[in-house]
């Protein structure tokens, strides 16, 4: 699968595509009050791919094992410093509604904690390249 996201962003416009193989989308995110920019930052992105991910992925373990989910609410924090410090504190919560036990969706969650590729690709690190 290869995933890709472009920004094209000048006064007052702020054009963000994502891409999946061959699923392209656009989002709508305002510029800053200043015309300049996302009003939205990077951390805030960051700990929303995290929750998403862990929302996408529940359903799709979820229905590898028949259980019927009917609700996800995943709540991420983290810690950011002075400019150009990594982040810091990720932790998260989440509350799994299902037509299962108490015990099955617990074990659903830290099943699906376990194997979310977003939250491996942070736990594992990884090396960013700027291409020229």
């Amino acid at each position: 699968m290869k995933v890709s996201a472009s920004i094209n962003s000048q006064f007052n416009q702020h054009q963000i595509v994502v891409q999946t193989n061959d699923n392209s989308k656009e989002l709508h995110i305002d510029p800053k009050a200043s015309g300049y920019g996302s009003s939205v930052n990077g951390a805030e992105f960051l700990l929303l791919a995290l929750a998403t991910c862990f929302c996408n992925d529940i359903y799709r373990e979820a229905e590898k094992k028949n259980i019927k989910v009917s609700l996800v609410e995943v709540d991420f924090t983290g810690e950011f410093g002075k400019d150009g410090e990594p982040g810091t504190n990720f932790k998260y919560k989440a509350h799994v509604a299902a037509d299962a036990s108490a015990e099955v969706i617990n074990e659903l969650i830290e099943h699906t904690d376990r194997i979310a590729e977003i939250h491996n690709t942070l736990r594992k690190g990884l090396e960013v390249t700027l291409s020229k």
